[in-house]
């Protein structure tokens, strides 16, 4: 009973302790839900979004900490604790979740990838779907999503292919029998036929029964990255078999006579060729999510960059004469009004 009465007694003490707890929580379950309402679908802000709540937090327990009903030594003697344990925490984080979130606010800085980019880390390939603090989430070939550590991207090359383009290449032997003149000139045509630009032809290895040739052209569309190396080889095997060339080693041994110039060569098929060419192409399945992550994020991009704009024109309208006043508030409102429509664009993805 006595003891009771001293948890009451001591009650009216820690009411702004349990104050700041209260409001953190809630600030906490506000920032989250609006963040998660407004830009549910808008990988840029969820790096921010995270940021926020551990700052909230943080704050909170220093506030807490200024709050309890103890002397001013002890309340800096706290304050000390929490700082050691902080560089503590900091210093020992080579396995923990500081170091994904330090990791996280470097990518965050140089910014060397998007949403929406292709990027191989190690084993790993696929596009960007989602930039957080402790990891990256990107869409594999397989339509899976793979989240990967920050550390990681951190520790370890990563590889960015580039939107204004990038190479496409493949290897194949032929036999000797092959002139490497005709050789070269069929496997240019393929890659001009699989849709490839300045196209050009290396020899990689002289061997004892073959040679090797590796193909390479220019893919300006890096969104048909994953199918324009099936378009490649396939347009090889096409154009080397219509040319009569025989895509086998010399030493291959069957288990069938072969009759003098009898060639290995497939029927051509032209109406699956035909209908291979009007297939949709297979990224427009696999990477929905990462095509929907860069959509969003160039909107985003596009309206900080009208904004931008207004604000100049706005600022130029000031010092402008009457007679160029209409044309310039003209150019601010068609700016107003594309900002309104990709307002209503992303509340309606938000809404989705």
């Amino acid at each position: 009973m006595d003891l009771l009465q001293e948890w009451i007694a001591a009650l009216p003490a820690l009411i702004p302790v349990l104050t700041v707890a209260a409001v953190t929580t809630v600030l906490v379950w506000l920032v989250n839900r609006v963040a998660t309402l407004r830009f549910a679908h808008v990988a840029e802000h969820k790096l921010p979004q995270q940021v926020a709540i551990l700052s909230l937090i943080a704050v909170g327990i220093i506030v807490g900490i200024l709050v309890l009903p103890i002397t001013e030594q002890t309340k800096a003697q706290l304050l000390s604790l929490l700082g050691l344990v902080i560089t503590a925490i900091i210093a020992f984080s080579s396995t923990t979740l500081v170091t994904n979130a330090m990791a996280g606010l470097m990518l965050r800085t140089i910014r060397s990838f998007y949403p929406g980019d292709f990027i191989r880390a190690g084993e790993h390939f696929g596009r960007v779907t989602e930039q957080g603090l402790f990891h990256t989430e990107i869409q594999t070939g397989n339509r899976d999503l793979t989240s990967i550590p920050n550390a990681f991207l951190v520790t370890h090359p990563v590889t960015v292919v580039r939107h204004s383009g990038t190479i496409i290449e493949t290897t194949l032997s032929l036999g000797y029998d092959v002139s490497h003149h005709d050789a070269e000139e069929l496997l240019l045509k393929a890659a001009s036929n699989a849709g490839l630009e300045d196209a050009f032809v290396h020899i990689l290895e002289l061997g004892n029964f073959a040679i090797t040739y590796r193909v390479a052209g220019f893919l300006g569309d890096t969104k048909r990255l994953v199918s324009a190396g099936t378009q490649l080889r396939r347009a090889v095997l096409d154009t080397l078999h219509d040319a009569d060339v025989e895509v086998a080693s010399p030493a291959l041994m069957t288990q069938r006579r072969l009759a003098a110039g009898e060639r290995l060569i497939p029927a051509v098929r032209l109406r699956a060729r035909a209908r291979r060419s009007a297939e949709a192409t297979p990224e427009e399945i696999v990477f929905d999510k990462a095509e929907e992550a860069e959509r969003i994020a160039l909107l985003r991009h596009e309206q900080a960059e009208l904004v931008k704009e207004i604000k100049a024109l706005e600022k130029e309208l000031a010092d402008t004469a009457q007679p160029d006043r209409e044309h310039l508030q003209g150019e601010i409102d068609r700016r107003r009004l594309r900002i309104d429509a990709i307002g209503t664009e992303l509340e309606d993805e938000d809404a989705g």
